[in-house]
C-alpha cells in the first residue's frame, strides 16, 4: 500500500481507502452482517488501509459504531473521517430519499459529539460536510465554526463531500476558494470524468486533496453489472438505466486496448487511471467482502498510466455524449 498527503492538512492517507457506508446500509446488493463487517475492517487495516471514511447517516450511526469497536485502542494507527449535515435525530430514513439538512454551528457541535461517542474517540481526523448545497458553502458562520473546531483539536481537518448525485461542480470549486477545507470528495471514474477533471485541476492549484467515490462506475468496471443484470429497487444502483449500462459497456470496449498495453483488466485500468492523477489523495471503492478489499489493495503499487495514456483516455471521454450533472438551484 502506498500513501499520499490529504491536501494541505499533511495527513497521510492510504491510496485505497475504506468507504464504510456499506457496513451501515444494505444498499449495494448485500447486507453485511456485523461479524463480517468487523472482519472486513480488520483485513483492510492488515493490508495497509489507514483511511476509513464513514458518516453519521450510515445506518444511523451503525457504521461509526463498528469502526469505533474494531479500532478501540488504535487511535493513532488509523485516520478516521466521518460526515454530518443530515438531521438523523429528528427524521426517519425512508428508502433512498434525502433527509432534511442542518448545518448550524449548534447542530454541528451536537452531531460531532454524538459521532465521537459512537467512534469512541475524543477527536476525528477529518470531518465532512455531507452533500452541502451552495448556500451552505457560503455560510460564513458555519465555515468559521469548522475552522475553530480544527484549532480546538476536536477536528484534524474538514472536507466537502459533494452529492448525492454526480455534479455539484460549483459547490466543490467554491469550497476550495472560500473555505479551509483540506479535501473535496466527488464521484469520479474513467467513464464519468466530469466534473472530476475540473476539480482535480483546481485541487492541485489550491493544495486540496480529491477523494474519489464510485470509482467502479456502480459495478460496470468490475464486471458486477452487465446488460443482463437485474438491479433491485432497494439497491443504490437502481438509478442507472438499462441504456446507461449498454452505452457504458461499449465505452469499456473502447478502453480495453489501453488496458492490454499494460496487461491489466478493466478494473485495474479504472483504479490506476484515477491514481495516475497526483491531486487525488485516496480512492474509496464500494466493498462488501474481504475479497474485494484484497482486490483493490493490490492496485496501489505505484505502477500507473503514462501521461500520454491519461491524455488518450481523456480524449476518448471528451468524444462521448455529455450526461446530466446536478447542482444547487442557486449558483450565481
Amino acid at each position: 500500500m502506498r500513501y499520499r498527503k490529504l491536501g494541505k492538512s499533511g495527513i497521510s492517507v492510504s491510496e485505497i481507502g475504506f468507504g464504510a457506508w456499506t457496513l451501515g446500509l444494505d444498499w449495494w446488493g448485500k447486507k453485511v452482517e456485523e461479524d463480517e463487517a468487523k472482519r472486513m475492517l480488520r483485513r483492510a487495516y492488515d493490508l495497509g488501509i489507514n483511511y476509513f471514511e464513514t458518516g453519521d447517516i450510515y445506518g444511523r450511526g451503525k457504521s461509526e459504531e463498528l469502526i469505533g469497536e474494531v479500532f478501540a485502542g488504535m487511535r493513532n494507527e488509523v485516520v478516521i473521517s466521518t460526515k454530518f449535515g443530515y438531521d438523523i435525530y429528528g427524521n426517519e430514513q425512508i428508502g433512498h430519499r434525502e433527509l432534511p439538512q442542518k448545518f448550524t454551528p449548534e447542530f454541528t457541535d451536537f452531531a460531532l459529539r454524538k459521532s465521537l461517542e459512537r467512534l469512541r474517540m475524543d477527536h476525528v481526523d477529518v470531518y465532512g460536510l455531507h452533500n452541502p448545497k451552495i448556500h451552505t458553502i457560503r455560510d460564513r458562520a458555519l465555515i468559521g465554526h469548522l475552522d475553530l473546531l480544527v484549532k480546538s483539536g476536536k477536528v484534524g481537518a474538514y472536507q466537502v463531500a459533494l452529492g448525492p448525485a454526480i455534479g455539484w461542480a460549483r459547490e466543490g470549486l467554491e469550497a476550495m476558494e472560500v473555505t479551509g477545507a483540506t479535501a473535496v470528495q466527488t464521484v469520479y471514474n474513467i467513464l464519468e470524468q466530469t466534473p472530476g477533471n475540473e476539480l482535480i485541476e483546481k485541487g492541485g492549484k489550491h493544495d486540496v486533496g480529491i477523494l474519489v467515490r464510485v470509482p467502479d462506475a456502480s459495478g460496470i468496471l468490475t464486471g458486477k453489472v452487465n446488460a443482463e443484470t437485474k438491479i433491485s429497487e432497494k439497491d443504490h444502483r437502481s438509478v442507472r438505466s438499462g441504456d446507461w449500462v449498454r452505452q457504458s459497456l461499449k465505452k469499456v470496449d473502447q478502453l480495453m486496448p489501453v488496458a492490454r498495453r499494460y496487461g491489466w483488466n478493466i478494473t485495474e485500468l479504472a483504479i490506476k487511471f484515477i491514481l495516475s492523477h497526483g491531486a487525488i489523495s485516496s480512492v474509496l471503492p464500494t466493498v462488501v467482502s474481504e475479497e474485494e478489499i484484497e482486490l483493490f489493495c493490490q492496485m496501489s503499487d505505484g505502477k500507473y498510466l503514462s501521461d500520454g495514456d491519461v491524455r488518450e483516455i481523456t480524449g476518448m471521454f471528451n468524444q462521448w455524449p455529455p450526461y446530466e450533472l446536478k447542482a444547487s438551484a442557486q449558483t450565481a
